[in-house]
């Protein structure tokens, strides 16, 4: 769908590709979420989260200088074709290294079957509720980064499109990286007995508090310091992107990890689209980018509040239904 980009025409038909495209990426993080939880222990769970979400931060971090080099020389249908078909690459390792879910034991009458709770179950628990909350005030932030920082760099402190390329490509990469290390160093520390929860909630509220530095760089007049802030609050929400997925299945352990994770992806995506919006609004408002990034902030500490209050240890799992549905 990105590469079929290349060729619209009209208006209607670049959205209708978009959305097509949202519809292909909607699997994406269900679908590999599950397969962590059935086959990585919880101990390990942290860095192989944060090796599969970085993926989705190096991505913006390599393509960011790449398309705009390639927009520059080539055009924007170029750039759309060549990074579209580019994505197909990533087919071939999964097939032959990805292993196959272990199969279900056999009962009398057919395969035994878990039972799953109903979406109502869930979210009468107040962990559905700190994974949601929490999920979308991430993205909230994150997703100001995908869309408008950029043009903040350029507009608001005077960099040019390839030097705000690479400050993007940086500030991406720093989130891809601590995102791996901070995963693994959770899994250190829970092997050493430290408790899962606990651990992974406070990486988790570390990484958005870091990333609520963005508001410091808003309100400086240094373009410098506009630039560290941008690039380290990016850097510093790598404390959370791994074990802020990593820590959903530890609050709901075995409890239909692909539902779960498609949940977390709608609070994921819902962020998707309300970041944008309400920044372009408040900028259209106010003139500036003071209040947009404001917003960011409390957002942010919401998510803080999410995780604090509501994700704890010890809480009832959701009850499930006596037929497996």
């Amino acid at each position: 769908m990105a590469a079929a980009t290349a060729v619209s025409g009209a208006f209607w038909e670049l959205v209708a590709l978009r959305l097509m495209l949202g519809v292909a990426e909607a699997a994406l993080f269900p679908a590999g979420l599950a397969w962590m939880a059935k086959h990585v222990d919880e101990r390990q769970r942290g860095l192989a989260a944060g090796i599969f979400v970085s993926g989705s931060k190096w991505g913006p971090a390599i393509a960011s200088p790449l398309a705009t080099w390639l927009i520059l020389g080539y055009g924007w249908r170029t750039m759309f074709f060549l990074l579209g078909l580019g994505g197909l690459v990533w087919v071939i390792p999964w097939i032959v290294l990805a292993e196959a879910d272990p199969p279900r034991k056999r009962e009398k009458g057919g395969f035994k079957s878990r039972a799953k709770p109903s979406f109502g179950g869930l979210f009468r628990t107040r962990a559905m509720w700190a994974t949601v909350i929490g999920t979308f005030c991430y993205n909230y932030f994150l997703f100001f980064s995908l869309t408008w920082m950029p043009a903040y760099l350029v507009e608001s402190r005077n960099l040019t499109l390839s030097s705000m390329s690479i400050y993007t490509m940086f500030s991406f990469a720093g989130t891809g990286t601590v995102a791996i290390l901070a995963g693994a160093a959770a899994d250190w520390m829970i092997r050493r007995g430290a408790s899962a929860v606990n651990t992974r909630r406070w990486f988790t509220i570390a990484g958005l508090l870091a990333a609520s530095t963005e508001v410091f760089g808003a309100m400086s007049a240094s373009t410098n310091a506009a630039v560290f802030f941008a690039i380290f609050s990016m850097t510093g929400l790598g404390l959370a992107t791994a074990n802020y997925w990593a820590i959903t299945q530890t609050l709901l352990p075995g409890v239909a990890p692909g539902r779960v994770a498609g949940i977390q992806n709608t609070a994921l995506n819902l962020a998707g689209i309300v970041a944008p919006i309400i920044t372009g609004w408040l900028k259209q408002v106010t003139g500036s980018y003071t209040a947009p990034m404001q917003t960011i902030w409390v957002f942010l500490i919401i998510g803080v509040a999410a995780y604090l209050f509501l994700a704890r240890e010890n809480q009832p799992q959701p009850r499930v239904s006596s037929s497996p549905h």
